[in-house]
């Protein structure tokens, strides 16, 4: 579930410029978070992998210079105890006010399988940037990369997949049939996945990994040309603080997949047929995405252990300055656990 938050309205005046690199605080909370995680690589034990997980996020959190918020948080797979619960403060509560969205594992099935690309993610922007809609459970989305963002329209959400698929072609000079689109596999997008193979593209079908997805489109090394389909919502506002970082492009529409999430929705006042772009879901470009791997995955490697000292994959993305980042960590192991 979400929690209905301020957000300010796009002319209006943005807060006093961030003079620290939150990201770099951001990513301390990610590696915990992984480090903690890891140790549940292949147990099938998710919810045991979910409270580690989470715990050391929370603690990583407390104790960065920020007045932090907690905009979304899985509450159902924790239960009222969430210590990461919508609302709730993070931070020393000095410096500036920011809103985090946060997902301790991304990939819970995949880490409790010992698969790929399980990672922990957080993303950051000032108070009131993220667009936030109370009850939205699923978003349709759309990312590419930076070649193709300047092309990008609203209309591709509404277009039959062969017309999208033909704009992107387009922008990077390439045929349909060289296009590579990130899907993941769900029964709702059985009409999708036939569309964009009638076009002649090709897919890459996932179980789970809506943010993983995003970042292989973004990035050149991810070796996809687009990512199309229904996630989760609040990973859509994640993704949106990393395309901002790429200068990529990425267009978003609620698609409640229930009818009490859908009457949620509109009674919120909500057009359901609204496309938002990238910056319509989070304002301005004081935005900071960090993730941390926990199983090795297309980008970023998992966490190895060493006895005493363990080892990790990140990266962090600053908006302003649309700086890259990718940080290999070895961490050395306290009473309390491994130091982030």
């Amino acid at each position: 579930m979400t929690t209905a938050m301020d957000h300010q309205a796009p002319g209006d005046t943005e807060p006093a410029l961030t003079s620290d690199n939150l990201g770099l605080d951001l990513v301390r909370a990610t590696e915990a978070a992984a480090l903690a995680a890891g140790r549940w690589m292949g147990n099938g034990d998710t919810a045991a992998a979910d409270n580690a997980a989470t715990l050391a996020m929370q603690d990583a959190l407390s104790g960065i210079r920020f007045d932090g918020r907690v905009l979304f948080s899985e509450v159902d797979k924790l239960g009222a105890d969430d210590p990461l619960h919508p609302g709730q403060r993070v931070g020393t509560g000095q410096g500036p006010a920011m809103d985090i969205v946060v997902d301790p594992i991304e990939g819970r099935a995949l880490l409790g399988q010992g698969h790929p690309d399980a990672i922990s993610v957080a993303a950051a922007a000032p108070r009131g940037a993220f667009w936030s809609v109370p009850h939205a459970v699923y978003m349709e989305k759309l990312i590419v990369g930076p070649h193709v963002a300047p092309a990008l329209v609203p209309e591709c959400l509404d277009a039959p997949a062969a017309w999208t698929l033909a704009l992107v072609a387009r922008a990077q000079s390439k045929a349909v049939s060289d296009l590579i689109v990130y899907v993941i596999n769900r029964p709702r997008h059985l009409d999708l996945i036939r569309e964009i193979r009638a076009a002649g593209a090709r897919v890459m079908l996932r179980s789970e990994g809506d943010l993983v997805g995003a970042l292989m489109a973004l990035l050149a090394q991810g070796g996809v040309d687009l990512m199309m389909g229904v996630g989760n919502y609040p990973e859509g506002l994640i993704a949106a603080c990393a395309v901002k970082a790429c200068n990529g492009g990425m267009l978003g529409r609620l698609a409640p997949q229930t009818t009490s999430e859908r009457e949620a929705i509109l009674s919120a006042g909500v057009d359901l047929r609204s496309v938002y772009t990238v910056n319509e879901l989070v304002l301005g470009n004081r935005t900071f995405f960090a993730a941390t791997g926990i199983t090795d995955g297309a980008l970023l490697a998992g966490i190895r252990y060493h006895g005493t000292r363990a080892t990790s994959n990140s990266l962090v993305m600053r908006g302003e300055t649309h700086t890259r980042r990718t940080i290999e960590a070895e961490h050395l192991q306290t009473p309390q656990g491994y130091d982030a």
